[in-house]
């Protein structure tokens, strides 16, 4: 017998692209909430992880990707910020955009509405601050990216 409570897991697979410096981010409203985090997003049963990653980048942004290599995975315990009992394990891979639509290189934090409710933009590594992201495993990886590069 288990000493560890029933509860669920949430996947997220994230992409990591740094072009010239510079790393791309994700602002959104969600809920009412506003975010700052790494384009990604929830894995679906019966996906692989570089799939779920092709299919979020496809369906959201509609960019086509190319995994390089595995970044990151979660290897600690994080409670779910919006879901009880759950568990979140996070993925990140470094990506390359194949099919690269012009991403708007902004200066301002999180400019995501109602009306346009998830922005891309590029922003300089070096001016990058932990406290620029949301949640706290996107925090970490910040550090390891301005740490590696």
């Amino acid at each position: 017998m288990s000493n560890y409570p029933n509860g669920t897991f949430n996947l997220r697979v994230y992409g990591i692209y740094i072009n010239d410096g510079k790393l791309l981010i994700s602002d959104e409203l969600f809920n009412g909430i506003k975010m700052t985090k790494f384009p990604g997003g929830g894995l679906k049963y019966g996906e692989g992880t570089v799939e779920c990653l092709e299919r979020e980048f496809m369906e959201e942004f509609g960019y086509k990707i190319e995994v390089k290599e595995h970044f990151y995975t979660t290897d600690y315990f994080q409670k779910a910020l919006y879901f009880e009992k759950t568990q979140l394990i996070s993925i990140y891979y470094i990506i390359d955009i194949i099919s690269e639509n012009n991403i708007p290189i902004l200066n301002k934090h999180n400019e995501a509405t109602e009306k346009e409710p998830q922005i891309l933009r590029l922003s300089p590594i070096n001016q990058l601050s932990v406290e620029d992201f949301t949640f706290p495993i996107d925090q970490k990886v910040v550090e390891m990216i301005k740490s590696r590069f």
